[in-house]
């Protein structure tokens, strides 16, 4: 059996309230991002790269859209895997690059003192908060959209 012979369950569509539940901690989340003063493409920009960390075909999708529908600039979403080797990024949005991908990647061995340092030398608190959210939310959505298996393409 293979996995396409399995049907899935859309686990957002089984469980309905803890989905809009999940959805309205992501505006929550927006909100604090944009009081914390973060950049909507930035934002954008965060919710791809976990989706890149985490396989997510149906985020990726969606953010991609999303970051261009709101004028982003194709080559930072092309160089995005590789943003710390171009000069396309900020301060800011190295800083929070590095500390969602130390937050996606928590398995590998927690967020390091380092990560964390890094973020904390050029992000305020507010800041700090409102990223780690964005991680936590869109890693959350990650999971919902790979286990339910939500198509993409054809």
């Amino acid at each position: 059996m293979t996995d396409t012979d399995i049907q899935r369950v859309n686990i957002g569509k089984q469980h309905p309230a803890a989905y809009k539940t999940l959805i309205a901690l992501s505006s929550e989340v927006d909100a604090a991002a944009a009081a914390a003063g973060l950049d909507p493409l930035l934002v954008e920009l965060l919710r791809i790269r976990t989706s890149q960390i985490n396989g997510c075909s149906f985020c990726l999708r969606m953010h991609t859209r999303d970051a261009l529908a709101k004028g982003e600039n194709p080559d930072r979403i092309a160089v995005l895997p590789a943003w710390a080797e171009t000069g396309y990024f900020s301060a800011t949005d190295r800083a929070a690059l590095r500390l969602t991908e130390a937050i996606a990647r928590v398995a590998d061995g927690h967020v390091a003192d380092e990560d964390y340092a890094a973020a904390a030398a050029v992000l305020g608190a507010e800041q700090i908060s409102a990223v780690a959210w964005l991680a936590t939310v869109m890693n959350a959505f990650n999971r919902v959209a790979i286990t339910s298996r939500y198509p993409v393409g054809k």
